[in-house]
Parts: structure tokens; C-alpha cells; sequence
């Protein structure tokens, strides 16, 4: 391994740290900012990616076993039955509704429907993105 592999694995560590950070805050704060479920998912897809390119693919793969295609595919399918779970109710396409829980270390926190149609583009966007990257790493 040369010196600056490691500067530069040293680095990719803390940059993925807040970058996944950062996305999270971003895809939470969704729901009532625009975009909340895409850029938190291009965010973990950068980070994800940031990954790849430093410690390779079979290291990124054995660290995590996931196909993406499925997590776009199940992203997909989250997004498409949330937005039909509002015709259960009689209500329009893609609708929304709230509510104030009491969660045991966060206090009095709003929850939204739209907090799971945004998990679903997120993995929509996640799973998209990765395999892109990944298929254009594998044409050589």
C-alpha cells in the first residue's frame, strides 16, 4: 500500500461520515422542504460511490452484500403503493397525512406519509444511481 492510499482511505472514512450525515438530515428534513427522498438518496449514492472508488468494489461488496437493482426495484414499489395507500381512504392520488407521537428518546415528533413515499425514492434514487456507477466501472 502506498502512503497516500492510506491519507486518502484516512480521509474517504470522515468524508463518508458527514457526507452521510449530511444526507440524512436532508432526506428527515423532506417533508416539509422540497426533496427531502432525492438528494438524501444522491447523498448516500456519493457517499456510497466515494467507497467504491477508494477501497474497490469486492472490499465495498464484502462490507456490504447488497444488489441495487432490488433496492431500486423495492424503492420503486414503496413510492407507487404510497401514493395508492391514499385510495384506502378515499382520497386522491399521492395525499398525505400527520400526526404528533411521543417517541421515547426524541420527544414530541411530527411523522409524516410522506416520509415513507420519500424512502421509497430514496432507494429508487440510491439503487439507480450505484448500479449506474457500478456498470460503467465494469465496461472496460
Amino acid at each position: 500500500m502506498k502512503a497516500n492510499d492510506i491519507l486518502l482511505t484516512a480521509v474517504t472514512k470522515i468524508a463518508v461520515l458527514i457526507i452521510l450525515t449530511f444526507s440524512i438530515d436532508l432526506f428527515f428534513s423532506g417533508h416539509h422542504n422540497p426533496g427531502g427522498g432525492f438528494i438524501g438518496g444522491l447523498g448516500i449514492s456519493s457517499a456510497l460511490v466515494l467507497m467504491y472508488l477508494t477501497l474497490g468494489t469486492d472490499a465495498v461488496n464484502k462490507l456490504i452484500p447488497v444488489d441495487f437493482k432490488t433496492v431500486a426495484a423495492v424503492g420503486v414499489l414503496i413510492a407507487v403503493l404510497t401514493g395508492a395507500g391514499s385510495f384506502l381512504f378515499g382520497a386522491p392520488f399521492l395525499s398525505q397525512t400527520f400526526g404528533y407521537f411521543e417517541l421515547p428518546i426524541l420527544g414530541k415528533t411530527e411523522l409524516a406519509t410522506a416520509l415513507i413515499f420519500d424512502t421509497g425514492v430514496a432507494l429508487a434514487v440510491i439503487g439507480s444511481a450505484v448500479t449506474i456507477i457500478l456498470s460503467i466501472s465494469e465496461d472496460r
